[in-house]
């Protein structure tokens, strides 16, 4: 016996980091991780208090329907309304086991095996292992400075071009780990582009209310919602990021008419319903003071993004992306690996001489990641204070 081909997804290599700074902590070394892809404050004060009284009550907390509570799904639509002006049925409105759980069966509902799907280069790993784990082909298309870390439909034709007609195509804005973010009238001209040749676009919107408007920018207030343009596209979001809810596991998606119906029917064999206590305690998120206290949050990611920008030519890390939106600084270290033959490496040594951990670039780039690093600022200013004074001590010394 043996295992499945396609099962052979790589591992990634931050876990193994992740490990290392556990057996660090352990021996009484103190480290400071920028690793981590989600927000230090957690879940908003109403959706505590929501999650206490549940479990100090007694209700069963039994299954739901496949899709969710019907109370919950009201008030993601209502949340489209507010955001983006959208009318969105409820019936529509798909509650999913995180925003993995959305990914999982959007994939599976509008991709066959064989299909070829494009995929941004760098870009969160886990879209092109799910795909592959579904024998779907990801199709890579690497952006870099030259368009800001953004797609272009130009690009999109030398995908096609170079492997053959598309399938779908998975686009983030705000993106991970670059934080770049497509303008409206970009992501415009990126549906049309899939309208016209028969493309599916499964839009990640994660990170959407983590954005940083500059005058000037492809920011907008909160992020287009891919509804706004084209109704055949799936959205995907969560309350892990803007509402820092990363361990509740509960997240959604928008889904086209012909898609709703084979979702549904997956979503009832694969996990029979997303987890009930989270989805209670989610209504608390769409408080007022909830969304207050995330807005909050959001301010003071823009003072640590503003911190890090200013010590970048200390750093002397280029080129760097734009981070219009989500929590990471995506950085060239190429000039600065010294010794060290890539950036896992150099990660490495960073982690074991100065007790800080970083992300190498190969996790979300194979190809050109080693030149590359992720550091997540969602830690606390103090933290990502004293990591930048390793981090240039760490250089320094070559």
């Amino acid at each position: 016996m043996r295992a499945s081909a396609r099962s052979q997804v790589p591992p990634f290599e931050v876990m193994a980091i992740l490990d290392r700074v556990a057996a660090l902590r352990d021996a009484g070394r103190e480290v400071l991780s920028l690793c981590a892809g989600e927000p230090s404050g957690g879940a908003p004060t109403d959706v505590r208090i929501r999650a206490r009284e549940l479990h100090a009550g007694s209700d069963p907390l039994g299954y739901t329907g496949p899709l969710g509570t019907a109370e919950l799904r009201r008030a993601i639509a209502e949340h489209h309304r507010r955001w983006y002006g959208l009318e969105v049925d409820p019936a529509s409105v798909a509650v999913t086991t995180g925003a993995s759980g959305a990914f999982v069966l959007a994939f599976l509902a509008a991709f066959d095996a064989g299909d070829r799907v494009a995929l941004v280069r760098p870009g969160y790993p886990a879209y092109r292992n799910l795909l592959h784990a579904l024998d779907v082909k990801p199709v890579e298309i690497a952006v870099g400075p030259d368009t800001g870390f953004r797609l272009t439909p130009d690009a999109l034709d030398a995908a096609v071009a170079a492997s053959g007609p598309l399938a779908g195509l998975v686009l983030a804005s705000p993106a991970n780990p670059t934080g770049s973010m497509v303008s409206r009238d970009q992501f415009a001209a990126i549906t049309s582009w899939c309208a016209a040749h028969d493309v599916r676009l499964v839009s990640d919107e994660i990170y959407h209310g983590i954005t940083y408007p500059t005058e000037g920018s492809a920011t907008t207030d909160r992020g287009t919602c891919a509804w706004s343009l084209d109704r055949s596209s799936v959205t995907v979001s969560s309350f892990s990021k803007y509402w820092g809810m990363t361990g509740w596991r509960i997240g959604w998606a928008l889904v086209p008419d012909d898609l709703i119906g084979a979702v549904d029917a997956l979503a009832g064999n694969v996990a029979l319903c997303p987890p009930t206590p989270a989805q209670h305690a989610a209504m608390g998120a769409f408080t007022e003071r909830s969304y207050a206290e995330a807005d909050q949050a959001v301010e003071v990611l823009a003072a640590k993004r503003t911190f890090l920008f200013d010590a970048l030519d200390r750093l002397g890390w280029d080129p760097v992306a734009p981070v219009d939106g989500a929590f990471y600084l995506w950085a060239g270290i190429r000039r600065q690996l010294g010794a060290h033959r890539s950036s896992t490496e150099w990660c490495r040594a960073l982690l074991e001489h100065e007790g800080v951990a970083l992300v190498p670039g190969t996790d979300m780039d194979p190809a050109d990641g080693g030149g590359f690093i992720r550091l997540s600022f969602a830690a606390s200013m103090e933290v990502l204070e004293e990591a930048v004074e390793r981090i240039a001590s760490f250089q320094q010394r070559g």
